[in-house]
C-alpha cells in the first residue's frame, strides 16, 4: 500500500494516482518524499531499504544499503505480498552531531 502524504489516504501499489486527492504517487507518496527528503540531505550518504520479516522474494533481494541517488524506488516493481510493498527507506548518516 503508499500513502498519500498530502491527505493520508492509502491506495494500492497499482495505484498512479491517491484514490482520495488524485495526487501524483510517484511524487507525493510517503516513502517517495522521505527519499527526496534523504537526498538533499548532505548528511545522509546512503540509504538503507529495510523490509518487513514475511516479504516477498523480491523485496528480500532487494534489501540493502544503496547510494542516496541510487536507491530503488517504492513501491518495488514485481512485490507480490498479499498486503503490497512494505519497504521502507532508513537513512545512512556519516556523522550524527556537528
Amino acid at each position: 500500500m503508499q500513502t498519500c502524504s498530502i491527505c493520508h489516504t492509502q491506495s494500492p501499489d497499482t495505484a498512479q494516482y491517491c484514490l482520495n486527492c488524485q495526487a501524483d504517487l510517484s511524487e507525493f507518496s510517503i516513502a517517495n518524499v522521505a527519499l527526496k527528503q534523504f537526498q538533499k540531505n548532505p548528511r545522509v550518504t546512503r540509504v538503507y531499504l529495510s523490509i518487513a520479516a514475511d516479504s516477498c522474494p523480491v523485496c528480500q533481494q532487494m534489501q540493502g544499503a544503496y547510494p542516496k541517488d541510487k536507491a530503488p524506488k517504492l513501491p518495488l516493481p514485481g512485490c507480490s505480498h498479499s498486503e503490497g510493498c512494505r519497504c521502507f527507506y532508513v537513512p545512512m548518516l556519516d556523522e550524527i552531531y556537528p
